[in-house]
């Protein structure tokens, strides 16, 4: 039996056309840091409720033990964990990392920084608050307590003595008044959601020419409406009343923010 050898010639060309073929199917691979590896393998472990917040995470040195991993590594992944508000660290001889729960505050710093860092329009502020102030009004009416209550009469009765006096004491009692408003939704995500917006809100609201008296009358009355159906527990009255007036808000904000651009176009042409 005679075998035939393959010809050089034909085994060369076909190699290389099945090369780039082959290489198709590949992805680029991505090798993690060991800092990397430990900070996921503890966040899984956290997160699954192996260590419950305010327990203690083994020392750097049981780390080092159990892991192989360098002291360097071990405190990197550990930063990585206390950036993500997963753990809290503490120096010195009974110091080390206690798992904690994530703050609003984090959450709201990222959110600003994501806003401030894409440059996310104010018009797409406007209607992300559009989205959210008649879901929380609507359960706030169903949730609310009698503390939530007194703690909205409290800030709406600053509110309102502060309408016609003070522009900044009334932009800041202002997102009180939503963030008590949140918290009477008894959502977790929806209040951390709509407190991280409400300062990028105070610095929209002054604007030249939006947060005028009378605007601000508008607003006391709008909301002592919503805290009305609230009270009465009318959830449906609540969502349509605090959806008028995040729509009416939306409405001012677009009549400044045209007026601003006018007036600045008229500078423009000037110079």
């Amino acid at each position: 039996m005679t075998i035939e050898k393959p010809d050089a010639g034909n085994l060369g060309a076909g190699s290389e056309a099945a090369v780039p073929r082959m290489l198709d199917r590949l992805d680029r691979i991505k090798v993690l840091k060991s800092s990397d590896m430990l900070a996921g393998k503890l966040q899984e472990q956290i997160l699954s409720g192996a260590y419950p917040p305010g327990s203690s995470l083994p020392t750097e040195r049981e780390l080092v033990s159990a892991t192989g991993l360098s002291r360097g590594s071990i405190r990197e992944g550990l930063r990585i964990l206390e950036t993500q508000g997963l753990v809290n660290t503490r120096a010195g001889r009974y110091g080390g990392a206690v798992v904690s729960q994530p703050s609003d505050a984090l959450l709201a710093n990222h959110i600003s920084v994501f806003t401030r860092g894409r440059s996310i329009s104010l018009r797409s502020l406007v209607e992300v608050r559009q989205a959210l102030a008649p879901m929380i009004a609507y359960l706030a009416a169903l949730n609310r307590t009698e503390d939530d209550m007194a703690e909205l009469r409290r800030v709406s009765a600053v509110l309102e003595s502060t309408a016609s006096s003070d522009l900044n004491q009334f932009l800041e009692e202002n997102a009180n008044w939503h963030t008590a408003l949140a918290a009477a939704s008894h959502n977790e995500l929806l209040f951390a959601l709509a407190a991280s917006i409400f300062p990028l809100m105070i610095e929209a609201s002054r604007i030249e020419n939006f947060a005028s008296e009378e605007v601000r009358g508008l607003a006391v009355r709008a909301h002592r409406r919503i805290l009305q159906a609230i009270e009465g527990g009318d959830a449906e009255t609540a969502r349509r009343r605090a959806e008028r007036d995040v729509q009416a808000y939306g409405s001012h904000l677009e009549a400044a923010l045209s007026a601003a651009q006018d007036r600045s176009g008229v500078s423009d042409a000037a110079e």
